[in-house]
Protein backbone atom coordinates (compact mmCIF):
# COMPACT_ATOMS: atom_id res chain seq x y z
CA UNK A 1 0.00 0.00 0.00
CA UNK A 2 1.35 3.41 -0.98
CA UNK A 3 0.25 6.70 0.57
CA UNK A 4 1.47 10.10 -0.61
CA UNK A 5 0.59 13.40 1.02
CA UNK A 6 0.45 16.18 -1.56
CA UNK A 7 -0.92 19.68 -1.90
CA UNK A 8 -3.55 20.49 -4.54
CA UNK A 9 -3.92 23.28 -7.05
CA UNK A 10 -5.81 26.52 -6.45
CA UNK A 11 -7.12 29.49 -8.40
CA UNK A 12 -6.40 33.03 -7.19
CA UNK A 13 -8.76 35.80 -8.29
CA UNK A 14 -7.88 39.48 -8.46
CA UNK A 15 -10.55 42.12 -7.90
CA UNK A 16 -10.45 45.12 -10.24
CA UNK A 17 -10.28 48.64 -8.79
CA UNK A 18 -13.59 50.07 -7.62
CA UNK A 19 -15.39 52.41 -10.01
CA UNK A 20 -18.20 54.90 -9.60
CA UNK A 21 -21.65 53.36 -9.56
CA UNK A 22 -25.18 54.69 -9.40
CA UNK A 23 -26.81 55.23 -6.03
CA UNK A 24 -29.72 52.98 -7.06
CA UNK A 25 -27.27 50.05 -7.31
CA UNK A 26 -25.96 50.40 -3.74
CA UNK A 27 -29.01 51.73 -1.88
CA UNK A 28 -32.82 51.76 -1.98
CA UNK A 29 -35.45 54.09 -0.59
CA UNK A 30 -37.26 52.92 2.53
CA UNK A 31 -40.51 51.10 1.77
CA UNK A 32 -39.76 50.59 -1.93
CA UNK A 33 -39.35 46.81 -1.93
CA UNK A 34 -40.98 43.54 -2.95
CA UNK A 35 -43.47 41.76 -0.70
CA UNK A 36 -43.70 37.98 -0.56
CA UNK A 37 -47.01 36.20 -1.16
CA UNK A 38 -47.94 32.58 -0.50
CA UNK A 39 -51.00 30.40 -1.05
CA UNK A 40 -52.17 26.79 -0.97
CA UNK A 41 -53.82 25.28 -4.03
CA UNK A 42 -54.44 22.24 -6.19
CA UNK A 43 -52.93 21.19 -9.51
CA UNK A 44 -55.35 19.09 -11.56
CA UNK A 45 -55.15 17.28 -14.88
CA UNK A 46 -52.14 15.12 -14.06
CA UNK A 47 -51.71 11.82 -15.87
CA UNK A 48 -51.87 9.53 -12.84
CA UNK A 49 -48.81 11.17 -11.27
CA UNK A 50 -50.57 13.09 -8.51
CA UNK A 51 -50.66 12.51 -4.76
CA UNK A 52 -51.41 8.99 -3.58
CA UNK A 53 -54.20 7.96 -1.20
CA UNK A 54 -51.70 8.06 1.67
CA UNK A 55 -51.68 11.84 1.43
CA UNK A 56 -55.00 12.76 3.00
CA UNK A 57 -55.19 16.56 2.66
CA UNK A 58 -55.27 16.79 -1.18
CA UNK A 59 -58.49 14.75 -1.25
CA UNK A 60 -60.00 16.86 1.51
CA UNK A 61 -59.02 20.01 -0.38
CA UNK A 62 -60.67 18.67 -3.52
CA UNK A 63 -63.87 17.94 -1.58
CA UNK A 64 -63.89 21.53 -0.25
CA UNK A 65 -63.43 22.94 -3.77
CA UNK A 66 -66.30 20.82 -5.12
CA UNK A 67 -68.59 21.83 -2.26
CA UNK A 68 -67.93 25.52 -2.94
CA UNK A 69 -69.07 24.84 -6.48
CA UNK A 70 -72.31 23.30 -5.23
CA UNK A 71 -71.32 19.65 -5.63
CA UNK A 72 -71.80 17.49 -2.54
CA UNK A 73 -69.61 14.38 -2.44
CA UNK A 74 -68.53 11.83 0.12
CA UNK A 75 -64.86 12.04 0.88
CA UNK A 76 -64.52 8.28 1.17
CA UNK A 77 -65.83 7.86 -2.37
CA UNK A 78 -63.08 9.97 -3.95
CA UNK A 79 -59.94 8.15 -5.10
CA UNK A 80 -58.03 10.13 -7.70
CA UNK A 81 -54.41 10.24 -8.81
CA UNK A 82 -54.54 13.26 -11.08
CA UNK A 83 -54.59 15.90 -8.30
CA UNK A 84 -51.61 17.29 -6.36
CA UNK A 85 -51.52 19.69 -3.44
CA UNK A 86 -49.08 22.57 -3.99
CA UNK A 87 -47.75 25.72 -2.38
CA UNK A 88 -47.83 28.78 -4.61
CA UNK A 89 -45.38 31.65 -4.03
CA UNK A 90 -44.86 35.01 -5.73
CA UNK A 91 -43.25 38.41 -5.17
CA UNK A 92 -45.46 41.50 -5.23
CA UNK A 93 -43.37 44.39 -6.60
CA UNK A 94 -43.73 47.91 -5.21
CA UNK A 95 -46.38 50.14 -6.77
CA UNK A 96 -48.09 47.15 -8.44
CA UNK A 97 -51.59 48.09 -9.61
CA UNK A 98 -54.75 46.03 -9.91
CA UNK A 99 -54.49 43.80 -12.95
CA UNK A 100 -50.68 43.62 -12.92
CA UNK A 101 -49.44 40.17 -13.91
CA UNK A 102 -47.00 38.24 -11.69
CA UNK A 103 -44.87 35.16 -12.25
CA UNK A 104 -45.66 32.46 -9.69
CA UNK A 105 -43.80 29.35 -8.51
CA UNK A 106 -45.71 26.12 -7.86
CA UNK A 107 -44.19 23.42 -5.59
CA UNK A 108 -45.65 20.08 -4.59
CA UNK A 109 -46.21 19.42 -0.88
CA UNK A 110 -47.42 15.83 -1.18
CA UNK A 111 -45.93 12.69 -2.74
CA UNK A 112 -46.78 13.49 -6.36
CA UNK A 113 -44.28 12.11 -8.86
CA UNK A 114 -44.59 15.09 -11.18
CA UNK A 115 -46.82 18.11 -11.72
CA UNK A 116 -45.77 18.60 -15.34
CA UNK A 117 -48.71 19.26 -17.62
CA UNK A 118 -51.09 20.09 -14.77
CA UNK A 119 -53.25 23.15 -14.31
CA UNK A 120 -53.30 25.22 -11.13
CA UNK A 121 -56.83 25.95 -9.93
CA UNK A 122 -57.47 29.56 -8.88
CA UNK A 123 -55.47 30.09 -5.69
CA UNK A 124 -55.56 33.18 -3.43
CA UNK A 125 -52.13 34.56 -2.55
CA UNK A 126 -51.82 36.18 0.87
CA UNK A 127 -49.27 38.49 2.43
CA UNK A 128 -47.81 38.53 5.93
CA UNK A 129 -50.95 40.36 7.16
CA UNK A 130 -53.11 37.44 5.92
CA UNK A 131 -54.78 39.69 3.34
CA UNK A 132 -55.33 38.45 -0.23
CA UNK A 133 -53.27 40.55 -2.64
CA UNK A 134 -53.31 38.35 -5.75
CA UNK A 135 -54.76 35.20 -7.27
CA UNK A 136 -52.94 32.63 -9.38
CA UNK A 137 -54.13 30.20 -12.04
CA UNK A 138 -52.77 28.59 -15.18
CA UNK A 139 -50.79 25.75 -16.73
CA UNK A 140 -47.68 24.65 -14.87
CA UNK A 141 -44.41 24.48 -16.82
CA UNK A 142 -41.62 22.39 -15.26
CA UNK A 143 -39.27 21.76 -18.22
CA UNK A 144 -38.84 18.24 -16.87
CA UNK A 145 -40.28 14.75 -16.95
CA UNK A 146 -40.44 11.66 -14.77
CA UNK A 147 -41.33 8.20 -16.07
CA UNK A 148 -40.72 4.76 -14.68
CA UNK A 149 -41.86 1.24 -14.06
CA UNK A 150 -41.08 -1.52 -11.63
CA UNK A 151 -37.58 -2.09 -12.96
CA UNK A 152 -36.38 1.29 -14.17
CA UNK A 153 -37.19 4.99 -14.14
CA UNK A 154 -36.04 8.17 -15.87
CA UNK A 155 -36.14 11.72 -14.51
CA UNK A 156 -35.02 15.01 -16.01
CA UNK A 157 -34.58 18.19 -13.96
CA UNK A 158 -37.01 18.69 -11.05
CA UNK A 159 -40.53 17.54 -11.95
CA UNK A 160 -42.27 18.48 -8.67
CA UNK A 161 -41.77 22.24 -8.96
CA UNK A 162 -42.60 24.60 -11.81
CA UNK A 163 -43.58 28.12 -12.79
CA UNK A 164 -46.54 29.86 -14.36
CA UNK A 165 -45.40 32.86 -16.36
CA UNK A 166 -47.73 35.80 -15.71
CA UNK A 167 -50.01 33.39 -13.86
CA UNK A 168 -50.71 35.75 -10.95
CA UNK A 169 -53.11 38.68 -11.05
CA UNK A 170 -52.89 41.53 -8.53
CA UNK A 171 -56.22 42.19 -6.79
CA UNK A 172 -55.19 44.56 -3.96
CA UNK A 173 -52.75 47.46 -4.22
CA UNK A 174 -50.19 48.34 -1.58
CA UNK A 175 -50.33 51.81 -0.01
CA UNK A 176 -48.19 54.44 -1.72
CA UNK A 177 -45.22 54.92 0.61
CA UNK A 178 -44.23 58.19 -1.08
CA UNK A 179 -47.53 60.01 -0.77
CA UNK A 180 -47.45 63.06 1.51
CA UNK A 181 -43.85 62.58 2.67
CA UNK A 182 -41.43 65.46 2.93
CA UNK A 183 -38.44 63.30 3.92
CA UNK A 184 -37.20 59.98 2.59
CA UNK A 185 -34.73 57.48 3.98
CA UNK A 186 -32.17 55.87 1.70
CA UNK A 187 -31.02 52.48 3.01
CA UNK A 188 -27.60 51.14 1.97
CA UNK A 189 -27.39 47.52 0.83
CA UNK A 190 -24.14 47.21 2.83
CA UNK A 191 -23.78 49.52 5.81
CA UNK A 192 -20.62 51.61 5.59
CA UNK A 193 -19.87 55.06 7.05
CA UNK A 194 -17.65 56.11 4.15
CA UNK A 195 -20.16 55.11 1.49
CA UNK A 196 -23.00 56.81 3.38
CA UNK A 197 -20.95 60.01 3.64
CA UNK A 198 -20.16 59.91 -0.09
CA UNK A 199 -23.83 59.41 -0.96
CA UNK A 200 -24.84 62.38 1.20
CA UNK A 201 -22.11 64.53 -0.37
CA UNK A 202 -23.21 63.60 -3.90
CA UNK A 203 -26.84 64.46 -3.11
CA UNK A 204 -25.92 67.76 -1.42
CA UNK A 205 -23.77 68.69 -4.40
CA UNK A 206 -26.80 68.36 -6.67
CA UNK A 207 -29.45 69.49 -4.14
CA UNK A 208 -27.82 71.78 -1.59
CA UNK A 209 -28.45 70.69 2.02
CA UNK A 210 -30.93 67.95 1.21
CA UNK A 211 -29.09 64.93 2.70
CA UNK A 212 -27.89 64.15 6.22
CA UNK A 213 -26.37 60.99 7.71
CA UNK A 214 -27.28 59.59 11.11
CA UNK A 215 -25.53 56.23 10.85
CA UNK A 216 -23.62 54.08 8.39
CA UNK A 217 -26.66 52.27 7.09
CA UNK A 218 -28.94 55.06 5.88
CA UNK A 219 -29.11 58.63 4.56
CA UNK A 220 -32.03 60.97 5.31
CA UNK A 221 -33.08 63.03 2.31
CA UNK A 222 -35.36 66.07 2.48
CA UNK A 223 -37.45 66.82 -0.60
CA UNK A 224 -36.52 70.27 -2.00
CA UNK A 225 -39.36 72.74 -2.16
CA UNK A 226 -39.42 72.56 -5.96
CA UNK A 227 -40.08 68.81 -5.77
CA UNK A 228 -42.73 68.74 -3.03
CA UNK A 229 -45.39 67.58 -5.47
CA UNK A 230 -42.95 65.70 -7.70
CA UNK A 231 -41.21 63.10 -5.49
CA UNK A 232 -40.78 60.66 -8.38
CA UNK A 233 -38.74 63.17 -10.40
CA UNK A 234 -36.56 63.88 -7.38
CA UNK A 235 -35.98 60.19 -6.65
CA UNK A 236 -35.11 59.52 -10.29
CA UNK A 237 -32.39 62.18 -10.22
CA UNK A 238 -31.01 60.98 -6.87
CA UNK A 239 -30.83 57.34 -7.97
CA UNK A 240 -28.77 58.21 -11.04
CA UNK A 241 -26.12 60.15 -9.13
CA UNK A 242 -22.80 58.28 -9.11
CA UNK A 243 -20.65 57.49 -6.06
CA UNK A 244 -17.65 55.26 -5.35
CA UNK A 245 -18.63 52.51 -2.94
CA UNK A 246 -15.96 52.00 -0.29
CA UNK A 247 -14.64 48.46 -0.11
CA UNK A 248 -13.22 47.04 3.15
CA UNK A 249 -9.71 45.61 3.25
CA UNK A 250 -10.65 41.95 3.19
CA UNK A 251 -9.13 38.69 1.98
CA UNK A 252 -11.63 35.87 1.45
CA UNK A 253 -10.27 32.33 1.44
CA UNK A 254 -12.26 29.23 0.48
CA UNK A 255 -10.22 26.26 1.66
CA UNK A 256 -12.55 23.72 0.04
CA UNK A 257 -12.03 25.04 -3.48
CA UNK A 258 -8.72 26.80 -2.91
CA UNK A 259 -10.06 30.19 -4.04
CA UNK A 260 -8.46 33.43 -2.84
CA UNK A 261 -10.13 36.81 -3.43
CA UNK A 262 -8.50 40.07 -2.32
CA UNK A 263 -10.14 43.47 -2.07
CA UNK A 264 -8.65 46.62 -3.53
CA UNK A 265 -7.70 48.09 -0.14
CA UNK A 266 -5.56 45.11 0.99
CA UNK A 267 -2.04 46.07 2.01
CA UNK A 268 0.89 44.11 3.39
CA UNK A 269 3.93 45.06 5.44
CA UNK A 270 7.45 43.82 4.67
CA UNK A 271 7.82 40.29 6.02
CA UNK A 272 10.16 37.31 5.61
CA UNK A 273 8.51 33.98 4.79
CA UNK A 274 9.80 30.42 4.49
CA UNK A 275 7.45 27.66 3.42
CA UNK A 276 8.49 24.10 2.57
CA UNK A 277 6.48 21.20 1.21
CA UNK A 278 6.54 17.90 3.01
CA UNK A 279 6.07 14.63 1.06
CA UNK A 280 5.49 11.45 3.05
CA UNK A 281 5.69 8.06 1.28
CA UNK A 282 4.65 4.87 3.03
CA UNK A 283 5.26 1.56 1.20
CA UNK A 284 4.36 -1.83 2.62
CA UNK A 285 5.86 -5.05 1.11
CA UNK A 286 4.84 -8.08 3.21
CA UNK A 287 7.30 -11.04 3.29
CA UNK A 288 6.08 -14.64 3.56
CA UNK A 289 7.97 -16.97 5.93
CA UNK A 290 7.68 -20.57 4.60
CA UNK A 291 8.53 -23.50 6.96
CA UNK A 292 10.73 -26.43 5.82
CA UNK A 293 9.04 -29.47 4.18
CA UNK A 294 7.53 -32.05 6.58
CA UNK A 295 8.12 -29.69 9.51
CA UNK A 296 5.55 -28.74 12.10
CA UNK A 297 5.89 -25.02 11.42
CA UNK A 298 3.27 -22.61 10.05
CA UNK A 299 3.40 -20.21 7.21
CA UNK A 300 3.49 -16.63 8.51
CA UNK A 301 3.47 -13.20 6.93
CA UNK A 302 6.08 -10.77 8.18
CA UNK A 303 5.14 -7.09 7.58
CA UNK A 304 7.78 -4.84 6.10
CA UNK A 305 7.19 -1.08 5.98
CA UNK A 306 9.33 1.38 4.09
CA UNK A 307 8.98 5.00 5.19
CA UNK A 308 10.45 7.89 3.22
CA UNK A 309 10.16 11.56 4.20
CA UNK A 310 11.21 14.31 1.83
CA UNK A 311 11.06 17.99 2.65
CA UNK A 312 12.02 20.76 0.28
CA UNK A 313 14.82 22.96 1.53
CA UNK A 314 13.76 26.56 1.06
CA UNK A 315 15.38 29.71 2.35
CA UNK A 316 13.66 32.73 3.81
CA UNK A 317 12.04 34.89 1.13
CA UNK A 318 11.51 38.61 1.66
CA UNK A 319 8.04 39.79 0.70
CA UNK A 320 8.28 43.58 0.24
CA UNK A 321 5.67 45.96 1.52
CA UNK A 322 2.79 46.58 -0.89
CA UNK A 323 0.60 49.67 -1.04
CA UNK A 324 -1.67 48.43 -3.85
CA UNK A 325 -3.33 45.13 -4.64
CA UNK A 326 -0.89 44.71 -7.54
CA UNK A 327 2.09 45.11 -5.20
CA UNK A 328 0.63 42.55 -2.81
CA UNK A 329 0.11 39.97 -5.56
CA UNK A 330 3.58 40.52 -7.01
CA UNK A 331 5.14 40.20 -3.57
CA UNK A 332 3.32 36.96 -2.79
CA UNK A 333 4.21 35.55 -6.22
CA UNK A 334 7.89 35.95 -5.31
CA UNK A 335 7.46 33.02 -2.94
CA UNK A 336 6.97 30.70 -5.91
CA UNK A 337 4.32 28.55 -4.24
CA UNK A 338 0.98 27.21 -5.36
CA UNK A 339 -2.17 29.12 -4.43
CA UNK A 340 -3.15 26.41 -1.92
CA UNK A 341 0.18 26.94 -0.13
CA UNK A 342 -0.59 30.64 -0.30
CA UNK A 343 -3.66 30.10 1.90
CA UNK A 344 -1.47 28.85 4.74
CA UNK A 345 1.03 31.65 4.13
CA UNK A 346 -1.70 34.31 4.29
CA UNK A 347 -2.94 32.89 7.58
CA UNK A 348 0.58 33.00 9.01
CA UNK A 349 1.18 36.55 7.72
CA UNK A 350 -2.12 37.64 9.29
CA UNK A 351 -1.09 36.07 12.62
CA UNK A 352 2.23 37.94 12.44
CA UNK A 353 0.37 41.23 12.02
CA UNK A 354 1.81 41.97 8.58
CA UNK A 355 -1.43 41.54 6.63
CA UNK A 356 -3.33 44.81 6.94
CA UNK A 357 -6.74 43.35 6.11
CA UNK A 358 -9.46 41.15 7.51
CA UNK A 359 -8.96 37.46 6.71
CA UNK A 360 -12.29 35.67 6.12
CA UNK A 361 -12.26 31.88 5.77
CA UNK A 362 -15.40 30.31 4.30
Amino acid sequence: MKTIVTIGLVLACLVAPAQATRIKDVAAFDGVRDNQLVGYGLVVGLNGSGDSDQTKFPVQSLVNVLERMGITVNRNDIKVKNVAAVMVTANLPPFAKQGTRLDVTVSSVGDAKTIAGGTLVMTPLRGADNQVYAVAQGSVLTNSFAFGGQGASATKNHPTAGRIAAGGLVERELPNVLAGRSALRLNLSQADFTTASRIAAAINKQFNGSATTGDGGSVMVQLPQDYTNRPVDFIAQVENLEVVQDMPARVVVNERTGTIVMGEAVKIAAVAVSHGNLALTIKETPKVSQPAPLSQGETTVVPRTELKVKEEQKRLSLVPAGNTIGDVVRGLNLLGVTPRDLISILQAIRAAGALQAELVII
